[in-house]
C-alpha cells in the first residue's frame, strides 16, 4: 500500500508550506495492523521527508511532533506487515482537539464525545455531523 498517494502528498505540502502558523486539521491516519501505534498527520516539509502531527506510540503518552516518512515506511512488524493508512478517517477538527482529546483518553482518539468535550476546552467550535447516507 502507498502510505501517502500524489493527492495527500499535495496536501501535507500545501499545509507544510503556509505562511502563518495554522491549526491544520489532519490530512492522514497511519497506523499499526498488529500494535497500537497511530498518527495523525497534517503537514509535510518541503523536503519531502519530515511529517508534523499527533503521534502516539501505544504508551500512553500521544504528542504532537515531527516523523520521518522514510523511517515510516520502513517500519516492519510481524509476518513483515507494515503501516497501514485508515482509508475511512475523514478528520473533523482541527489537530490540537486531536491532541487535547488525545491527553484526556492517553491515546489517538476518534470517540465523538471526548472530541467535543475537547473542542469545547479549547473553544474551537464543534462542526455538525453529516447526515448518515449509504453508499
Amino acid at each position: 500500500m502507498i502510505l501517502i498517494p500524489d493527492e495527500l502528498r499535495a496536501r501535507l505540502l500545501a499545509n507544510g508550506a503556509a505562511e502563518i502558523e495554522t491549526d491544520h486539521v489532519p490530512v492522514i491516519k497511519l497506523f499499526n495492523p498488529v500494535g497500537a501505534a497511530t498518527w495523525l498527520l497534517s503537514e509535510l516539509d518541503a523536503d519531502g521527508d519530515t511529517l508534523f502531527g499527533l503521534c502516539d506510540l501505544g504508551f500512553g503518552f500521544p504528542e504532537l511532533g515531527s516523523v520521518s516518512l522514510a523511517e515510516l515506511q520502513a517500519v516492519k512488524g510481524p509476518l513483515g506487515l507494515g503501516l497501514e493508512r485508515d482509508l475511512y478517517f475523514r478528520a473533523r477538527f482541527p489537530l490540537s482537539v486531536y491532541a487535547q482529546a488525545a491527553r484526556i483518553a492517553g491515546h489517538i482518539t476518534e470517540a465523538e464525545r471526548l472530541l467535543q468535550q475537547a473542542a469545547a476546552a479549547l473553544e474551537i467550535p464543534v462542526p455538525e455531523l453529516p447526515p448518515d447516507r449509504a453508499e
